[in-house]
Formats: structure tokens, C-alpha cells, sequence
């Protein structure tokens, strides 16, 4: 009896079933009839989307004809689960807009590699790191995983992690920020995991590009916010823009977070698991009044809901909402939710708001990193005057 072979892939993003067998007019004839069957060039192979629903179809069109087999099928999925076991975030909700890895490299890493990655996920867990940061360092190490295949990653020196570095900043091409999330996440690893006390010592970090903070004039902002008719996306970027809270804070938001009797809002366990207070404007509680009039959130649940009421606003959805905005406004300056953050930091520097007072407001921990909006505030530029307005033209 002629056997049939199915394996994953991955095609054009999408996990597939590769259907591999020796060319016979009556076995390529039945495949031909399966609906939805393709044929890829690339791999060789005719293909289905990687589901139970195909694998049935498969089994009823060539399973009395031929053997099916299926082991290397069992052996990915069984891995992609375990690997899947170890997300934080569900996939479909992060902003990440990195390719996925591709089947067949799931299906290469090897027993204790997979290993290593669930006790690595474990200690994050275990050391209370925010969802967002799992997410960020198990995507870094997964890479070094994978790409190691069989080979333990506890095993790796520190002359073969460097070279590793190498690698993926001259191979793959990663930006300096990636390299420092990416070394950050391995530190963890091998310091934190294995307990190798000043493993990484001798490994240098890359510098960062200086950049400057992206922000929106207030004619842009101004913009902005009438080319918004929807009232609940209205309130949403006026608040972000009136507080400089982050897009995260602001789609979590409370209702019992919103104090109108100290005109302040109280910003729960944000970033580094702290608690905040950031300024209520007279304008916005205007404006979140109308909002709450009109959508009528429980008191006890979230400010602005999702699809579902128990859960919060997606913050994907709120960046389109202020893409769609600026595209209406005419705007073509780079920049999304984060910069109506950085336009209210920058704004208050402009109006002599005091550098320390702005920082508690961000909720920086560092006065270092509220300084940086030192170099784009216009407040003693506006004082100098150009040499050449002297000239007596």
C-alpha cells in the first residue's frame, strides 16, 4: 500500500499541511479532488491549512487508497502546544509586528530547549515581571532556541553568545533597542535561571541610537481631535493627551479611578508596578461626563469597554483610531498614541511647567528620561534671536 506523508509548514504566514507522496496517477488524481487543495512550488507539495477539519478531509479522500502517515505531524504539534503553553498574551492580542516563526523551526527545537523555555517563562512568572515583559523576553530567547535546534542553550559560552549577538545584528538585521531587549532576555536566562553570577559581564551592550521624543503641535493636536466624531474615540485621545498616560493605562482605566472632587486620577500598578496621580482638566471632565452620559460604563468596570463589556478597550484599536484621525487631519508627521504623551510632557516644558513635577506626572523613575524633552521644548529657543534678523537688509 503506497503511503501519504504529512507534514507542517509554514505558507505565506499561514501553518500548512504538506502532503508528500511518490507520484501515482490514482493517488495524485485523489488529492487533486480534496476542496480547497493548492500546490506549492517552494515546498514541492500539495497543501491545506493546518487544521482537524483538513486532516478528516485528507482521511477520507486517500485513506482507503493509501497510508496515511502522520508522525512528524504528531511531533509538531505536540511541540507547538507545549511552546503555545508558555504564552502570557494570547497572540492574536499583542502589537507585535514581527514574522512568526516558522513551522518547521517549532518543530526543530529540541526536547531540552523546550525545556529551558518553560522554566524560563516559570522564573518570570515567579519574579512577578509584567505580562508585556514575558511576552517581550520569551519572543527573544525563543529565537536563540530555535536557532540552536538541538544544541542546549545551557550549554552556550560567553564567546558563543557574542558571536550569537553578532549574528543577529548583522544577519538578521535587529535594530540596537531589539539587541538590548534581546541581551536583556538572555541575562535572565542564564543569570537569573541557571544562577550564573556575572555571566554577562564581559559582554558589551550596543549604543542606542539618541533619539528624540515624537510629538504633536497643538494646531496638530487640535486637528486631531475634530477629525474624531466618535465620542468615545474623542474622550480617549483627549485623555491621553491631558495626562500623558500611556495607551495602556488609559484603555485599563476605571471608572472609580476617576477622582472629579480632587480633580486627579489615580493611575493603578502601571509600569514597574506603581501607583500614580496625574492632573484631572476641567475641559476633559467635561468631556468624560458627556461620555459617560451617553455609553453609561458600570461604575465598577472598566471606562471604555471592548466588544465585551468585562474587558477592556484593545490598544491596537486605539492606534488605528488615531491613524484613521491624522489621516482625515491631513497630518503626516510620524507618530502614534505614545506621542500624544510625549506632545503633553513637552507642551508643559514649553508653558515653564517645572521638570520634576512632569516626571511624577509620567511616572518616570529616572529624571533622566523626563530630561530628554528638554531637547525638543521650544521655551528658550522662542528667546534666542538669529543673527540673522540683526543684519540691516
Amino acid at each position: 500500500m503506497e503511503i501519504i506523508s504529512l507534514t507542517a509548514f509554514t505558507h505565506r504566514r499561514h501553518e500548512c499541511i504538506g502532503i508528500y507522496f511518490t507520484k501515482k496517477a490514482q493517488l495524485t488524481l485523489a488529492v487533486r479532488k480534496i476542496p480547497g487543495i493548492k500546490w506549492s512550488q517552494t515546498n514541492t507539495c500539495w497543501y491545506l491549512p493546518l487544521n482537524k477539519e483538513q486532516v478528516a478531509a485528507i482521511t477520507k479522500a486517500i485513506g482507503k487508497i493509501a497510508e496515511i502517515e502522520t508522525s512528524q505531524l504528531k511531533i509538531y504539534l505536540q511541540k507547538r502546544k507545549a511552546v503555545a503553553a508558555t504564552l502570557v498574551v494570547p497572540e492574536e492580542k499583542t502589537l507585535s509586528k514581527k514574522i512568526p516563526l516558522p513551522a518547521t523551526a517549532i518543530y526543530q527545537l529540541g526536547t531540552e530547549n523546550l525545556q529551558a523555555l518553560e522554566q524560563f517563562v516559570q522564573q518570570l512568572k515567579l519574579k512577578a515581571y509584567s505580562a508585556s515583559t514575558i511576552t517581550t523576553y520569551r519572543s527573544e530567547f525563543l529565537r536563540l532556541l530555535i536557532l540552536l535546534k538541538e544544541k542546549p542553550a545551557e550549554k552556550l559560552t560567553v564567546a558563543q553568545i557574542k558571536r550569537y549577538l553578532v549574528y543577529a545584528i548583522e544577519k538578521e538585521g535587529i535594530s540596537e533597542n531589539t539587541a538590548h531587549s534581546r541581551l536583556n532576555a538572555l541575562k535572565f536566562y542564564y543569570e537569573q535561571v541557571l544562577g550564573r553570577e556575572k555571566f554577562f559581564l564581559e559582554i558589551p551592550r550596543p549604543k542606542k541610537q539618541q533619539q528624540n521624543p515624537r510629538f504633536f503641535n497643538q494646531d496638530e493636536i487640535t486637528k486631531i481631535i475634530k477629525q474624531t466624531d466618535n465620542l468615545k474615540h474623542k474622550t480617549m485621545l483627549m485623555l491621553t493627551y491631558a495626562t500623558g498616560m500611556r495607551v495602556s493605562e488609559v484603555t485599563k482605566l476605571k471608572v472609580w479611578q476617576i477622582d472629579s472632587k480632587r480633580m486627579q486620577i489615580l493611575i493603578e500598578q502601571a509600569k514597574g508596578k506603581k501607583d500614580r496621580v496625574t492632573t484631572l482638566s476641567p475641559v476633559l471632565l467635561v468631556m468624560l461626563r458627556e461620555y459617560f452620559m451617553d455609553y453609561k460604563p458600570k461604575k465598577e468596570g472598566y471606562l471604555f469597554c471592548g466588544n465585551n463589556e468585562n474587558e477592556p478597550y484593545n490598544n491596537r484599536s486605539l492606534q488605528l483610531v488615531l491613524q484613521a484621525a491624522k489621516q482625515r487631519a491631513g497630518i503626516l508627521k510620524p507618530g502614534g498614541i505614545h506621542a500624544l504623551r510625549h506632545s503633553f510632557a513637552t507642551h508643559l516644558l514649553d508653558k515653564g511647567t517645572d521638570v520634576t513635577m512632569i516626571m511624577k506626572l509620567l511616572g518616570h523613575n529616572d529624571i533622566k528620561t523626563t530630561m530628554r524633552y528638554l531637547h525638543v521644548t521650544n521655551r528658550d529657543v522662542l528667546q534666542i534671536v538669529s543673527p540673522l534678523d540683526q543684519l540691516n537688509l
